[in-house]
């Protein structure tokens, strides 16, 4: 069974018209279950019934997740069925959602998008007032954002549409001209403001009709030449707006603006106590209504009270406005969610009957691109070890010819410093010891006390040459340059790396190392790592000394790099290139590297090397 549910809308709206709530509830029950029932009713019927439902949630009751679920529904629908004037009704009251929760990027999007629909259509009265809804939310919008000129802009654009409509629309005019005075206020502009609020004061026959409309422009024109240090009319001004709102029992958004304008004003002239009582005011009547006033009172009074209960005053506002911000992200993400689970069932439906065609074709083409992928990434690969290694290989030949090119200069010093001692033992040593054993023959024959004399002084003569040849043989039995060859070309690679990368030493070396014993190779992998730690301590410690060390234990040379610098997470490091031509040089001669590190004290790396 159908129902005639445009005859249903009808019904609603007039009830909610005429404030009949609980035949309102009953309407909007009926509504729902009809949606739910709604399998063999027409798409049109059941996009009408979720906009029915949407509506009233957004005007007669705070449920706005639930005004945006009905809203979301309708438009899904109303797209579908290309019903571009039904879509952007919608539209706008989405963006109304939008703006009063503070999404007001989302609002402008939705209203750019039911403008956008409704260019091409037909310019009726139902168009062009829409049109002017939408420009009135806009520049309500912009102001809030702080963008004055384009509220300027989209305010003037709605009261241009409105005076072309039929009949007598001078209240949402008007209602346009306040909103552009409240613009300009905001953005200090206060004769522009207080021009458009004249425009709606001197309108008598207006003003007499709307009182409630006459109360709230009085009050922002008030607050104006407040603003304005224009005092003269004050407090009048606002006793007569809250006297016009308690004549019409209006006692709601209004009256707080006008309390808290009146406590504004009583507490720049130093009226403590009055400007206390309408800020008190203010914050009961706001306790009631919004939210948003009672953040004002709550700031207002935190100005005006002292001491405790100013503070009181602040941290009710600071956590008011927590909560607040709270709420409007969780609003927020309910609409995000909304919309994400709707758009996610029906993108899910597409998909369904998309991915079976492509499926195949998509799974061939991704098998073929891997594969060809692997090649290029196997091939590149390959090719970077191939050259890396070649690398290796004439760097470490390049680091062999220097050490030999060392060495053959260490043995050229030994061979002049042992061709220094034997001149010295020719023409030094021996030439004493020829004149004293010709002495001594000439005294041989003699045995005066003299020859006696001149014996013993040719003894001690001997006795001194002795001293001298042994300290010559003592020269020749040690090494004239301790520590020479390899360990030599260690230290100056050390200095030299020091002195670039601007970092203090300590260089120490066990002299009971035998490093003819050790291998060329073995020799020159500890120098690229010694050279690539020097690097990174360089590159990436911040250091400012190191201490190079190295030591034989049970036949296993331990050479130990410490540094002062900042320290790093040695399990992310692994990953490192420079750490991974460490440890590939350390299996190649079969030892063992450990890294400690410390953040802001320093870094330590020990290698352990067989001998042999």
């Amino acid at each position: 069974m159908k129902f005639n549910f445009l005859y249903i809308a009808i019904i609603v709206f007039l009830n909610y018209s005429f404030g009949q709530q609980s035949k309102d509830l009953k309407k909007i029950a009926s509504l729902k279950q009809f949606v739910l029932n709604s399998k063999e009713i027409d798409s049109s019927s059941i996009a009408e019934a979720h906009y029915t439902i949407a509506e009233y949630y957004r005007k007669a009751t705070p449920l706005t997740d639930s005004a945006f679920y009905h809203y979301h529904h309708a438009e899904k629908i109303f797209r579908q069925l290309k019903t571009k004037y039904r879509l952007a009704l919608t539209l706008y009251g989405i963006a109304v959602i939008q703006k009063n929760e503070k999404d007001f990027i989302g609002s402008e999007v939705s209203c750019v998008d039911a403008l956008s629909l409704l260019e091409s259509l037909n310019k009726t009265d139902d168009i062009i007032n829409l049109k002017s809804f939408i420009y009135n939310n806009l520049g309500i919008v912009f102001k809030e954002l702080e963008q004055f000129d384009e509220s300027i802009k989209y305010h003037t654009k709605a009261i241009e549409l409105k005076e072309k409509l039929k009949g007598n629309n001078k209240e949402t005019i008007n209602i346009s001209k306040n909103n552009i005075g409240n613009t300009y206020k905001n953005a200090k502009q206060f004769d522009l403001a207080i021009n458009y609020y004249n425009q709606i004061l001197q309108d008598k026959e207006f003003i007499k009709e709307n009182r409630s409309m006459y109360a709230l422009v009085l009050d922002n024109y008030a607050h104006t030449l407040y603003l304005l240090n224009k005092h003269e009319q004050l407090p009048g001004l606002y006793f007569k707006a809250l006297k016009i709102s308690d004549s019409i029992n209006y006692r709601g958004y209004n009256t707080i603006i006008i309390n808290e304008h009146i406590a504004e004003y009583y507490n720049g002239k130093g009226n403590k106590d009055l400007a206390k009582h309408y800020a008190y005011i203010a914050k009961d009547i706001s306790e009631k209504y919004h939210n948003d006033d009672l953040l004002k009172s709550l700031l207002l009074l935190s100005k005006i009270e002292e001491g405790e209960l100013a503070v009181k005053h602040l941290k009710s506002y600071i956590s008011l406005n927590d909560s607040l911000q709270k709420n409007e992200r969780t609003i927020r993400n309910k609409f995000a969610r909304i919309r994400f689970e709707t758009n996610q069932i029906e993108e899910e439906n597409i998909q369904i009957a998309k991915e079976r065609l492509w499926l195949l074709v998509i799974s061939v083409a991704v098998i073929i691109a891997s594969f060809l992928l692997y090649l290029v990434i196997m091939q590149r690969s390959k090719n970077k070890e191939l050259q890396f290694i070649q690398e290796q290989q004439e760097t470490n030949e390049e680091i062999y010819n220097l050490m030999l090119s060392q060495n053959e200069k260490i043995e050229e010093a030994r061979t002049l410093e042992k061709k220094r001692i034997s001149e010295e033992l020719h023409d030094g040593i021996l030439g004493r010891l020829f004149g004293t054993r010709l002495s001594l023959d000439s005294l041989n024959m003699s045995s005066s006390m003299e020859a006696i004399k001149n014996r013993e002084q040719y003894i001690n003569e001997l006795k001194t040459i002795e001293e001298d040849i042994r300290k010559v043989s003592h020269e020749l039995n040690t090494d004239f340059v301790s520590g020479s060859g390899f360990v030599d070309i260690i230290k100056t690679l050390v200095i030299t790396q020091a002195t670039v990368y601007k970092l203090s030493y300590k260089f120490n070396h066990d002299d009971t190392i035998n490093w003819d014993e050790v291998s060329n190779k073995k020799k020159i992998h500890i120098y690229r790592i010694i050279q690539e730690s020097l690097h990174n301590i360089y590159k990436h410690a911040s250091a400012t000394q190191v201490n190079v060390s190295f030591e034989l234990k049970n036949n296993v040379i331990w050479l130990t790099l410490i540094d002062d610098g900042t320290g790093f997470d040695v399990q992310k490091a692994k990953s490192g290139i420079g750490l991974k031509n460490m440890n590939s040089r350390i299996n190649e001669i079969n030892g063992v590297i450990d890294i400690t590190s410390e953040k802001d004290t320093g870094t330590k790396v020990t290698i352990q090397v067989p001998m042999t």
